[in-house]
């Protein structure tokens, strides 16, 4: 599963998703279709699915892997 896809599950589906992002669900589907979400969405896409989905799951290009969360003893 793509982070995007978790990220419209976890919204519900794909128009509420579109909805709480404020744009269009063609939006959706051409980030779907193209494997790319834009990084300016990418924020409010973890803000919205509660860090279920991170910046680091949708684009470690650009924002890096996901940090790991082991902590120092």
């Amino acid at each position: 599963m793509t982070a995007l896809n978790k990220a419209i599950e976890v919204c519900g589906s794909q128009k509420l998703l579109a909805e709480k992002l404020e744009v269009g669900e063609p939006n959706i589907c051409r980030w779907k279709s193209t494997r790319m979400v834009p990084a300016n969405h990418c924020l409010k896409i973890q803000e919205i699915t509660k860090n279920a989905v991170t910046v680091h799951d949708l684009r470690p290009d650009i924002f890096g892997p996901q940090p790991s969360s082991t902590s120092a003893a």
